[in-house]
């Protein structure tokens, strides 16, 4: 690989890259979340359409999980091998058709498979676009950057309760599914000006290009310096034996390895996607009657997440990634006790209102906004994408179960039961991240590293950079 970085005329797209890179991200992430999130009222009135049972209405929800578990499998290979803003650029025009696909399907067969390439679609975006924008950011404001992220997709969750609340009075399902294309055709055109992140030119081995975009996109280092530092990174990596997938099993990142799968698992088997995906029935089982109700409150839950989520992306830089993380686990623990001991009581629907609401802003506030900074920080340059992929593939693997079996366990187990199971997953969850996470505020990627090789242990603990007002 080249050591001398030459001087060149600016690359297209790069002059103050950074900021549309990340609001490129986060259109693509409000759109994610209003596809994941549209199905909840969507599926109301579609099952009555197309004479859905339960088994046939949970199959609508699992299979844009199970395509996004292939999405995020191939992910990262797909990342590497032709760039992140190309990805994001395919995402955003699968997105715009698949939606639109959605809301034309003229029968239940033609809908499950059009979910399942959107769901592909999704899978692919929730690997691509944490990373893209965690490349291309400075360290100090990396995990707000990345955390951005999550509050769009919590915005896009949002959006999509309001206007299926609007909607539902015409049951008009096929517009709720719709919708997003239009959004998703828009963001297509700005990309194609972006240029893509440092470390993917330096991967490929344009280090004049990265440094040029290096500076653009973060002012706080030595653009010629920092190249070097990434390319050093990337020659390091490429000395070491065997494939990317097998080295993720071996030392020193096979712990690396545990904690992203783990905390990837964790994330969705606690349950916050029984209440994005069943909003309508919770709430039923919970006291509440009518569309007006069982249609709207599930957009009040969501608004006090989007709070709880912007309220991360102000501390995660400062309080850091460890304390952000476990004060969220911590209180989904609690909230999901509580809702078990209200159900099993049978005490009033608000309280039960109170705790789904703290329940589901406690997942945003930590693990909804810390995965997607985690899947971006927690492995070096060359096996990120696949480490992100990995993450991912075992969040979405957790999701599929949920979103396939907790109509079934709500009807036989009953929901303080239910409940109750995910209290416990949550608590195996905190113990977990208190044991395995690591603080890397502040720290640049490259740095990041040394951690894992160091069996879990920083280089100097007293140089960890400080956190940035």
């Amino acid at each position: 690989m080249p050591t001398r970085i030459a001087a060149r005329p600016p690359h297209r797209g790069v002059r103050r890259a950074g900021r549309p890179i990340a609001v490129a991200g986060a259109v693509v992430g409000v759109v994610y979340g209003y596809d994941t999130g549209s199905v909840s009222g969507a599926l109301v009135f579609l099952s009555r359409e197309f004479h859905l049972g339960p088994a046939a209405a949970g199959l609508v929800n699992s299979v844009l999980v199970l395509g996004s578990v292939l999405g995020a499998l191939v992910a990262g290979r797909l990342a590497d091998a032709v760039g992140r803003r190309t990805t994001m650029i395919a995402v955003a025009a699968a997105y715009a058709v698949f939606a639109a696909l959605s809301a034309l399907s003229p029968d239940v067969v033609v809908l499950d498979a059009v979910r399942f390439l959107l769901g592909v679609a999704i899978g692919v975006s929730i690997v691509v676009a944490p990373l893209f924008i965690a490349e291309s950011s400075p360290a100090r404001v990396r995990g707000a950057a990345v955390a951005t992220y999550q509050v769009a997709c919590v915005a896009g969750i949002t959006l999509t309760y309001f206007l299926d609340w609007a909607l539902a009075g015409g049951g008009h399902w096929r517009v709720m599914l719709g919708l997003s294309a239009l959004p998703a055709a828009l963001v297509v055109p700005p990309l194609l000006r972006l240029p893509d992140s440092p470390r993917w030119y330096v991967l490929t081995g344009r280090l004049d290009v990265a440094a040029e975009v290096l500076a653009a996109t973060d002012p706080d280092v030595d653009p010629v310096a920092g190249t070097a530092a990434i390319a050093r990174e990337l020659a390091a990596e490429r000395t070491g034996r065997g494939g990317a997938l097998e080295r993720l099993v071996r030392r020193p990142y096979r712990r690396a390895t545990v904690f992203v799968l783990g905390m990837g698992f964790f994330c969705q088997i606690t349950g916050v996607n029984a209440v994005t995906y069943y909003s309508p029935e919770i709430f039923r089982t919970l006291g509440f009657t009518g569309t007006g109700q069982t249609f709207f409150l599930p957009s009040l839950v969501e608004l006090v997440s989007l709070a709880a989520t912007v309220a991360a992306l102000f501390v995660v830089d400062r309080a850091g990634r460890r304390d952000v993380l476990l004060t969220g686990i911590g209180t989904m623990t609690a909230t999901l006790v509580a809702l078990a001991l209200l159900y099993g009581a049978g005490a009033g629907s608000w309280a039960g209102f109170a705790a789904v609401t703290i329940f589901t802003a406690a997942f945003n506030f930590g693990f909804g906004s810390l995965i997607w900074v985690y899947a971006s920080e927690a492995f070096p340059a060359r096996l990120r994408s696949l480490g992100a992929s990995v993450m991912l593939t075992a969040d979405l693997t957790a999701n599929l179960l949920v979103a396939q079996f907790f109509p079934a366990l709500l009807a036989t187990a009953g929901p303080a039961r239910t409940f109750a199971g995910f209290a416990a997953l949550a608590l195996a969850a905190f113990v977990f991240i208190a044991w395995l996470a690591p603080e890397t505020k502040g720290r640049p990627l490259e740095e990041i590293r040394a951690y894992w090789r160091n069996g879990g242990r920083w280089d100097d603990p007293a140089a960890a950079p400080p956190a940035r007002p």
